[in-house]
């Protein structure tokens, strides 16, 4: 009886250091939908007239805006979100957080930056950065 016990106890243990790995975000989970940004490294973001968001197209196309519109077309590999050729307007928002936003999506998506999606929320993550995103559509 002792040893079914310890056989029991050694198998629970044993199954609860497998790490099954997490499984990589897939462009069809992004694709059509589109995400506002709530905090940026855990600090709440002030929506504005205009909600700092981002949407995903056909094709993994990534648009949006922060204090300018932005927009390319995305690739997704291993979880990692990465946006080489992006486009962006150039104006100045009196708003300093949005023209940090401005500089944190573009260095974000130009260099890459994890993607977790769990239900509603998005989060592309980087070494220095956070950012967390709601989906409304």
């Amino acid at each position: 009886m002792k040893k079914l016990s310890a056989l029991c106890l050694l198998s629970l243990a044993l199954t609860g250091c497998v790490n099954p790995g997490k499984a990589s975000v897939q462009p069809e989970q992004l694709e059509g939908h589109r995400f506002v940004l709530e905090n940026v490294d855990g600090a709440a973001v002030t929506p504005g007239a205009v909600a700092p968001e981002i949407r995903f197209g056909e094709k993994l196309a990534v648009s949006g805006v922060m204090c300018n519109r932005f927009s390319g077309e995305g690739k997704l590999s291993e979880g990692e979100l990465k946006v080489k050729e992006m486009t962006m307007t150039r104006k100045l928002c009196a708003d300093a957080q949005r023209n940090e936003l401005d500089q944190a999506i573009t260095t974000m998506l130009r260099q890459g930056a994890q993607v977790d999606l769990t239900e509603d929320q998005l989060t592309l993550t980087t070494a220095e950065k956070t950012l967390m995103f709601k989906r409304v559509e």
